[in-house]
């Protein structure tokens, strides 16, 4: 794909891997669908891809409404006149045990703490992947759809919500991949390590401690790094249905 002026949405748009997907994509000449929940952090991502001289609007959605979703694609679309390109990066931690023992007494993650994580990590990427799809399709616009996993896919600790979101949103990519090939659409998934976002910065430090320890490189990843590997694989039009493991070596 050649990304001058072809039209590129990411959510969770407004900061961290987010932001520097778009800051990178608009370098390249991309122009730019910016979907967030936060329209302050938004603004300020537009505003440095308004800089570099490409097209660039946002959309304040919740991923996790299917009505919303369903709108704001619609708009892109109407925006644009096409849409060639979807980064899945949405997404939210709330960590914990699956069930914990303190003093003799047993605690246990609630419904509500692991629905939160799924609804926005998963259901989110699955309504704006399929919106993406369709709008692709309709437009005839070759494309590719890229969901932001995680290696804590493999299982971590204190991350049963997480993990089995990010497990799910890669499979959704090699699925994807195989369904959408017939409407010259592409998908993959990136599997990020230990990233300097604001998401990473939520965890314990006793946590980033010991998962910067297990990273053979010796540091956490920069947003460069992953946002240069979307930029790699919107470019290489024989990448599909296999997940990227940017993780500085880390295994979990």
């Amino acid at each position: 794909m050649d990304l001058k002026q072809s039209v590129i949405a990411i959510t969770g748009a407004g900061q961290g891997l987010g932001q520097m997907m778009a800051v990178t994509l608009a370098h390249a000449g991309a122009e730019l669908a910016l979907l967030d929940v936060n329209q302050k952090a938004l603004d300020d991502t537009k505003r440095q891809c308004l800089m570099l001289g490409v097209k660039a609007l946002t959309y304040q959605v919740d991923v996790t409404q299917e009505a919303q979703v369903e709108q704001v694609f619609s708009d892109v679309v109407i925006d644009f006149g096409q849409l060639n390109g979807l980064v899945n990066n949405a997404g939210i931690l709330r960590d914990g045990l699956l069930v914990k023992v303190k003093d003799g007494q047993v605690s246990k993650m609630s419904l509500e703490q692991f629905n939160a994580v799924i609804d926005v990590n998963l259901t989110g990427t699955f309504l704006c992947g399929r919106e993406a799809a369709v709008q692709m399709i309709e437009t005839q616009s070759q494309g590719v759809i890229i969901n932001i996993s995680s290696v804590a896919r493999a299982g971590n600790i204190g991350q049963t919500n997480y993990a089995a979101s990010k497990a799910a949103v890669a499979t959704l990519a090699t699925t994807w991949a195989k369904e959408l090939a017939r409407y010259g659409i592409r998908a993959a998934a990136i599997a990020p390590g230990v990233i300097e976002t604001p998401m990473a910065a939520q965890m314990k430090p006793e946590a980033m401690a010991r998962l910067e320890a297990m990273i053979p490189v010796g540091r956490m990843g920069k947003t460069a790094e992953i946002a240069n590997t979307v930029k790699f694989i919107f470019e290489n039009d024989y990448i599909s249905g296999r997940i990227l493991e940017i993780d500085g070596g880390i295994r979990m």
